[in-house]
């Protein structure tokens, strides 16, 4: 809904912008050849920047569907929603009842966005089932399904350790949403400050074993994924590599001082 709502805003913005551009002045002649500097004054680049180019205002049509990329619209509902755009733009929609439609568009919403969650959990529990199957891997209880791709050695850490670990998170059709490879350093977290699938699966590595742990949506961000990157009920696909182990500080009377927790 927040996304719809985003959309809502672009559009009604539209038609102050194209008034606008109705009433701005008309573009500067050519200069002549006796023109003393080709540098244009302040009041000829205002003029200029008030007129976008093409490039700029399909853009603008772009960011404003992807507003409306939870919905899963059909291509004729894409054309009434068009035509609502269309006429909306050209004040010929004044005689609709947008209080009165505004629930319907609140049940349009949450409908289709049940029905993509279903859609994404079932994609992910297909892909977990092939994953289980794969050779040396291990299905835990928690449902992370854990293979080892390179044995570690000395001691795993424990869920008040911090780690420093590499590594690349994908979804389930191999599209990637994170990897501090890329960011060009590793990254440090204790382990159970971090999501369980992790906690559960970095407590079975070794340092420099690298490992690949699947992970149902149940140990990771559940039914609200992260949006954009990560989608609702999104199963995800960690490679992970353990670089180092730092033991968590013994307090007085022997127990252990508990890990600060990543900033939300």
């Amino acid at each position: 809904m927040k996304r719809i709502l985003a959309l809502a805003a672009v559009l009604a913005a539209l038609p102050s912008f194209l008034q606008a551009q109705e009433t701005a002045a008309s573009p500067n002649p050519q200069p002549s050849a006796s023109a003393a500097s080709p540098t244009p004054t302040p009041a000829a680049s205002a003029a200029s920047s008030s007129v976008p180019d093409e490039a700029a205002l399909y853009a603008l049509g772009v960011s404003a569907a992807r507003g409306l990329d939870g919905l899963d619209l059909t291509p004729s509902e894409a054309q009434s929603v068009m035509k609502g755009f269309a006429d909306s733009l050209a004040n010929k929609a004044s005689d609709v009842d947008l209080a009165a439609t505004r629930p319907k568009i609140k049940a349009l919403a949450e409908a289709r966005a049940s029905a993509r969650l279903e859609k994404e959990k079932a994609r992910g529990k297909a892909y977990r089932e092939e994953a289980a199957k794969a050779k040396d891997a291990a299905a835990w209880p928690s449902g992370l399904i854990y293979t080892e791709i390179k044995a570690g050695s000395g001691d795993s850490p424990g869920a008040s350790d911090t780690v420093k670990v590499h590594y690349r998170g994908t979804l389930v059709d191999g599209t990637e949403f994170d990897s501090s490879a890329k960011r060009g350093e590793s990254a440090s977290f204790p382990v159970n400050g971090v999501i369980r699938c992790w906690t559960e699966g970095l407590q079975k590595m070794k340092v420099g074993g690298k490992s690949r742990m699947v992970c149902p949506p149940e140990i990771a961000y559940g039914d609200r994924g992260a949006p954009p990157a990560i989608p609702h009920g999104a199963t995800l696909v960690f490679d992970v590599e353990l670089l180092e182990v730092v033991k968590a500080t013994p307090a007085k009377g022997g127990v252990k001082t508990p890990p600060l927790r990543p900033a939300p």
